[in-house]
């Protein structure tokens, strides 16, 4: 399974990219299990950002939320503005 992966605010320059496109072990099927995948590929900061949000496919969702092929995962910490 691939899937576009984008990364917003500070983990866009924590990480030192703005997004990546992977192809998925067997098993992982959540935005939770792709998180930890990715800790696991040594995107670090993932597992240490406090309050996380994702959004699979432009629309907000939990770490238990189902991910198919081609689906776009934004992974971003929350934005105060003002």
């Amino acid at each position: 399974m691939s899937v576009k992966i984008l990364y917003f605010a500070g983990l866009k320059e924590a990480l030192g990219l703005p997004g990546e496109t992977v192809e998925l072990p067997a098993g992982v099927a959540t935005v939770g299990g792709l998180r930890d995948w990715l800790v696991g590929q040594g995107r670090d900061k993932l597992a240490t950002a406090k309050n996380l949000r994702c959004a699979v496919n432009q629309d907000m969702a939990k770490l238990d939320a189902a991910i198919q092929d081609g689906d776009e995962i934004a992974f971003f910490p929350p934005v105060t503005g003002g």
